[in-house]
């Protein structure tokens, strides 16, 4: 069974640090990108970060560039997001998803991790 669990959310003051995990198991992902998204109150979900599982390709919304680091632990098949500097408007549901690199589809998501930056 392939599974996605997002761990590392919680409450934060702003100017403050969490880093999120993504754990990702149950099939190979070597041909696979994970990405993060996330969806505040009344919003659409929007991108935040991608990345090859082969730890290439990475990209960034332009609202957390330079804030945000998008990485991937490979002894752990985890992707990490590690988020610096929070602002009050990152606060929202953070998911991991997964699609096939030659693919548009997002097969396999998380449950969602919250994320509360408090001003």
């Amino acid at each position: 069974q392939v599974q996605l669990v997002e761990s590392g959310g919680g409450l934060v003051q702003a100017g403050g640090s969490l880093r999120l995990s993504c754990a990702a198991s149950g099939r190979t992902f070597s041909n696979w990108r994970i990405t993060w998204f996330r969806q505040a109150p009344g919003k659409v979900r929007e991108f935040v970060a991608g990345i090859a599982w082969s730890g290439a390709d990475i990209n960034y919304a332009d609202s957390v560039k330079g804030r945000f680091t998008i990485s991937k632990d490979n002894g752990k098949n985890t992707v990490n997001l590690e988020m610096n500097t929070l602002k009050p408007e990152d606060t929202a549901v953070y998911y991991c998803a997964a699609r096939q690199l030659l693919g548009s589809v997002y097969e396999y998501w998380g449950q969602g991790t919250q994320v509360t930056v408090s001003s």
